[in-house]
């Protein structure tokens, strides 16, 4: 029988923001823990929504028509296409569920792209 996936400790490995972690596949969805602090960059994912839980912490989802403030314990999805940068001032603890080939910098390559394939 397989074993639960204690998330405070994948996290506390994450050693760098920015840096996501797969830490369970859903069908073709990864469910990844991340560790977010400052800005990321500006960008969308044409083919798909995802999906911002914030676990610990606090972090901003700029948007081009509004701000999104999440705290602890509240989700938050953005639709496929909208452009949007995740900012968190002190840090916070963030699960994302996404398709498994889902970019995290989507259409917009940078120096936070990470290759899904290696992660």
């Amino acid at each position: 029988m397989a074993e639960p996936v204690d998330l405070a400790a994948v996290l506390s490995q994450i050693e760098a923001p920015w840096k996501p972690q797969t830490v369970a596949v859903l069908n073709d969805y990864d469910l990844r823990v991340v560790k977010v602090h400052g800005e990321f960059s500006q960008h969308s994912h044409p083919e798909t929504d995802e999906a911002f839980l914030v676990l610990r912490g606090s972090m901003t989802i700029r948007l081009d028509a509004d701000d999104v403030a999440l705290a602890a314990g509240q989700l938050h999805v953005v639709p496929r296409g909208v452009q949007h940068q995740p900012v968190s001032i002190e840090s916070a603890e963030v699960l994302l569920i996404e398709p498994s080939a889902t970019v995290n910098t989507g259409d917009s390559p940078s120096e936070f792209t990470i290759d899904p394939s290696r992660r």
